[in-house]
């Protein structure tokens, strides 16, 4: 959580600069790449949650590609 944390301020702080000043070419990559982590890291807290509700360990839950984790539907 506190991984996720840390990507959330940063996105908004990149978003923040976006709307004024605007980003540059690494600030936009920087963005493109803080948002794919965070799919992951959804994911992945959805993958603990479930495993442990269904009283499977939640240590075995793995990060899935992000070509895998982007294409699911919110």
């Amino acid at each position: 959580m506190a991984r996720i944390d840390e990507l959330i301020t940063e996105e908004h702080e990149l978003r923040s600069r976006a709307t004024g000043k605007g980003l540059t070419d690494e600030d936009r990559t920087r963005l493109r790449d803080i948002e794919q982590r965070l799919d992951q890291c959804w994911d992945l807290l959805r993958q603990r949650r479930a495993r442990a509700e269904f009283g499977e360990n939640p240590g075995d839950a793995t990060v899935r590609p992000v070509s895998e984790v982007e294409s699911y539907r919110q």
